[in-house]
């Protein structure tokens, strides 16, 4: 029985952390005002992307750095669109997702022979492996979490820091004024429109990096759809916070710990259909979802910006 959680937390951990990565980044780009619906793509370009890189460079730094400068780059485009001309943000998002996944399915079917399942066969990379930490790695049940890769490290490390910073920082104080009021930002020598772009960016890079843990670490390789709709996930992660950065690793963790036990069903033979097994993660994240925003639209408690989709564009004085 010990071993059986100890397994869970483990897989539940790993199953998170890209979850916790991309959802940090659209709390952040979503406190700013900025809605972007393209987290889905930005995941499959940076997976398949990162993958391509550690195959034909071996380098996992080189392969990491292209998921970033992949993920920033399409959210540029989308702070573009959205900001400088003004356009629909949910448009502007979506077609981000499907420019993603239409490009991320080509790139994938060139790198080589594909199996009946979907998975390039024949190609091996460079991935990340597990690091254990001496004595507390042998620890019952808790001591899976310090038997883990060094990108789900990072993840545990940063959530405390979004937090910090969001909320203790004069930079995080900025950011959230520019979300709930803009115009009265402005009026107070901010710059709403690079503050925008800089945590766009930022969300773009995060979910980045989210896609290349999955591809580098979680399920090593690339495959069609690797990410399994975790973008959208994401964005019901970020409601499910209230957009608060501290509050990201629970959802996370109910999508990881849902996953992990469907596996372990799944692998212990149960008479149960594998496509009833494997929505169960979904099903339960948006149960929890709407329990949980039901609950806190009754306690009056909201964390969502009162500017959220909404575009700015400055008075002339």
């Amino acid at each position: 029985m010990i071993l059986l959680l100890t397994s869970i937390v483990a897989i539940t951990l790993k199953a998170g952390t890209s979850l916790i990565f991309a959802t940090i980044g659209e709390i952040y780009t979503e406190k700013s005002g900025v809605l972007n619906l393209g987290i889905e793509g930005i995941m499959l370009m940076s997976a398949v992307l990162s993958f391509t890189v550690s195959y034909y460079t071996g380098s996992l730094f080189a392969a990491v750095l292209t998921a970033m400068l992949t993920g920033a780059a399409l959210s540029l485009l989308h702070a573009f669109l959205s900001i400088t001309m003004q356009a629909q943000q949910v448009v502007s998002g979506l077609s981000i997702t499907l420019f993603g996944t239409g490009m991320a399915s080509f790139l994938g079917q060139t790198l080589g022979p594909e199996s009946n399942s979907g998975y390039m066969i024949g190609l091996t990379a460079a991935r990340f492996e597990t690091v254990t930490i001496p004595g507390l790695s042998k620890l019952p049940v808790i001591g899976a979490v310090f038997s883990q890769d060094p990108m789900t490290y990072l993840v545990l490390l940063l959530i405390p820091a979004a937090w910090f910073f969001m909320h203790r920082t004069k930079h995080g104080l900025n950011l959230r004024a520019v979300g709930e009021n803009p115009q009265t930002a402005d009026a107070m020598g901010i710059n709403v429109t690079l503050t925008r772009y800089i945590y766009t960016v930022f969300g773009g890079l995060m979910a980045g990096i989210g896609g290349a843990h999955l591809s580098l670490a979680y399920t090593p390789g690339w495959t069609e759809n690797i990410t399994g709709g975790r973008g959208w996930i994401v964005i019901a992660l970020v409601i499910f916070s209230l957009w608060n950065p501290s509050r990201a690793i629970w959802g996370a963790m109910l999508f990881g710990g849902i996953n992990a036990v469907q596996f372990r069903l799944q692998a212990s033979g149960a008479q149960i259909p594998a496509t009833i097994l494997n929505m169960l993660p979904y099903l339960v994240t948006i149960a929890v979802l709407v329990i949980i925003t039901v609950w806190e639209n009754r306690k009056r408690r909201t964390g969502s910006p009162a500017a959220l989709g909404t575009p700015y564009q400055r008075e002339e004085k």
